[in-house]
């Protein structure tokens, strides 16, 4: 195993057991430093039969702990073949298992339900412990230095509404409402009228009570429909990091819906976290710690992916595409910061220690990846033939 870690080329991994140390790679001016202690020997066992899915199980259980655990992780993504070559004691092994796995979970219009409600419903108590007073749960755009989170998630709305050249005449639809804030604001900062739909119960519930006053009142329609079985026309449409919840089987069914509930002159606004088309293959055959752990039935697709969709079952086309993904790493550094002054609070809601080094994991994992641009994040704009 050690063997297999000294492979690490690019930062350095401090390992720690007891009194004894051992540094793993060889770049002695690099810029990234990760530390970690073993605090039980099932953590060799792990890392051995699971690799990197292995490694996160370990930290679940307490087997090993960091002083920063976005740098460990930062050292791993830049190091992908040495978790590769970790993984690959057992991949014979789980293989097998690993198909099982997507199979279960996959996006069928029951599926989809089932694996939403996974994530979504915990509780709107902690995710509000997390977020920020808008209660958005996707990437924000820090215009500024001192752009706040909040700042930056009304930010992200309004360059969606501009990219899409919102107006008050308009009716917009939303695939994938969240906690209704950018309904919320379209129709209080555009004065449209908007269709959104979400299948979380959790969530609906809480859109339900938030958008049925002030301006948004008459001019917000809050289904809980599957994207699938959406009906009518729209001006625009407006889907904010839901296609990660579609799964690569249903891509291509996902894109042709939007486009037959536009009108000939519509746009569509997407933004949408994606792989590395160089990775995408590889990719696609595992199950991450984000599909085990956190998003059963989750799947990233990549820029080519989605062009290939948009280009073999729509008549739109890309004319706007934007990366921002350093602005991810930075939404989820204020997730963190949030979620760990509210341990406490996490856990009064009944759950356990186990849950918080998991949630502990994800962000600080998501953060990693963005960081070394593992993962992207875009803006993208699809146009229909008639849009000008």
């Amino acid at each position: 195993m050690f063997r297999k870690l000294g492979t690490i080329r690019d930062g350095l991994l401090r390992v720690r057991e007891g009194s004894h140390e051992t540094v793993f790679g060889h770049n002695t001016e690099c810029e990234i430093e990760g530390e970690l202690a073993v605090r039980d020997q099932g953590f060799y066992l792990l890392l051995a039969t699971g690799g990197a899915n292995g490694a996160a199980e370990a930290y679940l259980r307490g087997y090993w702990d960091t002083p920063d655990l976005t740098r460990v992780l930062r050292v791993m993504a830049r190091n992908l073949s040495t978790s590769a070559r970790i993984g690959g004691l057992a991949s014979w092994l789980v293989s097998p298992l690993t198909y099982l796995s997507r199979a279960a979970c996959r996006n069928t219009v029951r599926g989809s339900r089932r694996n939403i409600a996974a994530h979504y419903d915990l509780s709107n108590e902690f995710f509000e412990l997390m977020l920020d007073p808008t209660m958005t749960y996707s990437c924000g755009v820090f215009e500024h230095e001192m752009s706040t989170l909040e700042e930056a998630s009304l930010e992200k709305y309004d360059r969606l509404c501009r990219l899409i050249r919102l107006s008050d005449a308009d009716h917009v639809l939303e695939i994938g409402t969240g906690w209704g804030g950018f309904a919320e604001f379209a129709v209080e900062r555009y004065g449209c009228r908007v269709t959104t739909t979400t299948i979380s119960k959790e969530q609906h519930a809480y859109a339900s009570k938030r958008l049925r006053s002030g301006r948004c009142a008459g001019r917000v329609n809050l289904l809980q429909t599957d994207y699938r079985e959406l009906t009518g026309e729209f001006d625009k449409l407006v889907s904010i990091e839901m296609i990660e919840a579609v799964g690569e089987q249903f891509l291509p069914e996902y894109f042709a819906k939007c486009s037959s509930l536009l009108r000939p002159q519509g746009a569509m606004a997407l933004q949408a976290i994606t792989i590395p088309d160089q990775r995408y293959d590889h990719y696609r055959r595992g199950v991450d710690f984000i599909q085990k752990y956190i998003f059963p039935g989750g799947f990233l697709p990549s820029i080519g992916k989605i062009a290939s969709c948009i280009g073999g079952h729509t008549d739109m086309r890309l004319t706007y595409s934007e990366d921002f993904s350093r602005d991810y790493a930075q939404t989820l550094a204020a997730w963190r910061g949030r979620f760990s002054e509210n341990r406490r609070r996490v856990l009064e809601l009944g759950f356990d220690q186990r849950f918080l080094r998991m949630w502990e994991y994800y962000l600080c994992y998501c953060e990693a990846g963005f960081l070394e641009r593992k993962v992207g994040v875009h803006q993208l704009l699809y146009s229909k033939p008639l849009a000008r």
